[in-house]
């Protein structure tokens, strides 16, 4: 049994010595590299802790791609050492993921794990729409996307509208050009070019008229219609227009209640698209750590909530929700302004969020670690005690030199004038 341990623990190692060859440690160098080669890199720290539990599955990106005989570089580049990174990528956390084509550079704002990276990393490595010539292939391209957009036709000014957009948004979606005839026979458009979001098992068809511009239309049909949400993709809600419904449930250990909240929550998403699907974005969410954050509170599960991300605002039903009925009055309430909005991005509501979030923190550190936690809180005071202590420390003792000083000064004026009268009494 031991000798097997050993055994597994050594392949173990030498695949991850193996699989980390293929991330190449960056340094001065990259802004002559990046100019020939696509370039998919992690800028991290040393210091962040999340760098270093993610190292393994950045290690796998790199191995999968070598795997496949792919033409991009995999790296990763320490931005304590290269200052500069941070200004010219925009860097606002660790660890960032950015694919890099010579100027161009797209930033990755999904799930840390392999195969969203890759999936990431095969969007955005290609051009921004890809052409189905066949019937066949655009049958495939349904089976294996649950969620892309589709130009049809031939020249016209919504084409160079759907190019520009697509440049825009694939680093969230896939984009595709085809002709009338390679349409599937259950795809019926009308005469003329057309846009089209395949999602859900079903297609909507874009109307300037009714949709708006083509890029709002996009950002607003880029999620399916019910999914499960994350942190990442909750965060990109905070760039849109549309109010998030959701079902805040805990999956670990389901119940009778949480089902039905996420039962209901998908039959409005699915059945109520028309009438909904403008102002709402649907889904459910595992735990509730996030939406904590945005409430300030604990919020119980399984619950029910609708939420403004755009202005960390809220709202929370009156009632106890057990119908379809039910939740349909509640989104309609939101809609007419009679439900009332909670939380807010107000200056003194910034301010109690930056001391829950400081809390929380806390909390999470003290229960992981506590005696590291105790030394940290401690060690500024301590530091500030002992600042505290020089400075008067320092007062007291020039005031000292001071007195000293004015002391002989006067002495030696006094002196001086005794001198200065006994040698006129000798004159």
């Amino acid at each position: 049994m031991a000798t097997a341990r050993h055994f597994i623990c050594s392949v173990l190692v030498v695949s991850i010595t193996l699989a980390a060859a293929y991330v190449e440690e960056l340094d001065d160098r990259f802004n002559e590299m990046r100019r020939s080669e696509p370039w998919l890199v992690e800028f991290y720290a040393p210091w962040c802790e999340y760098c270093k539990t993610f190292e393994p599955i950045w290690y796998d990106v790199a191995a999968e791609l070598k795997s496949q005989g792919s033409h991009i570089n995999v790296g990763k580049l320490d931005t304590t050492l290269y200052t500069d990174a941070v200004a010219e990528f925009k860097i606002r956390g660790y660890p960032s993921i950015i694919f890099i084509k010579g100027d161009k550079y797209f930033h990755y704002n999904g799930q840390r794990t392999k195969d969203a990276i890759l999936e990431f990393t095969y969007r955005v490595s290609g051009p921004s729409v890809r052409a189905l010539t066949s019937v066949r292939l655009f049958q495939h391209v349904l089976s294996r996307h649950q969620l892309c957009f589709v130009y049809v036709g031939g020249r016209s000014p919504l084409k160079g509208q759907f190019y520009k957009v697509a440049s825009e948004f694939v680093i969230h979606n896939y984009f595709f050009s085809a002709t009338v005839d390679v349409l599937p026979q259950a795809v019926t458009l009308q005469d003329g070019p057309s846009v089209v979001v395949f999602k859900d098992g079903s297609y909507d068809i874009y109307n300037e008229v009714r949709d708006g511009n083509l890029s709002s239309w996009v950002d607003r049909e880029r999620f399916p219609r019910y999914f499960l949400m994350d942190s990442f993709s909750l965060y990109q809600m905070g760039e849109r227009t549309k109010l998030v419904a959701v079902a805040v449930v805990d999956e670990k250990n389901p119940s009778a209640e949480s089902i039905r909240y996420k039962s209901l929550v998908e039959k409005v998403a699915t059945e109520y698209s028309d009438q909904y699907s403008m102002n709402f974005q649907f889904g459910y969410v595992d735990g509730n750590d996030y939406i904590n954050g945005v409430v300030m509170g604990e919020l119980p599960m399984p619950s029910l909530i609708v939420m403004n991300m755009s202005i960390d605002g809220y709202y929370l039903p009156g009632y106890t929700v057990e119908t379809t009925e039910d939740l349909l009055q509640f989104l309609n309430s939101i809609l007419t302004g009679r439900a009332e909005l909670l939380g807010g991005n107000g200056f003194l509501r910034r301010i109690k969020r930056l001391y829950y979030r400081a809390t929380s923190a806390l909390k999470t550190s003290f229960a992981s670690a506590p005696f590291g936690t105790c030394f940290l809180i401690s060690l500024p005071l301590v530091v500030i005690g002992f600042i505290v202590m020089g400075i008067c420390t320092a007062e007291r003792v020039d005031d000292e030199k001071a007195d000293d000083g004015t002391h002989s000064a006067v002495t030696h004026r006094k002196r001086a004038a005794v001198k200065h009268s006994e040698a006129k009494k000798k004159d």
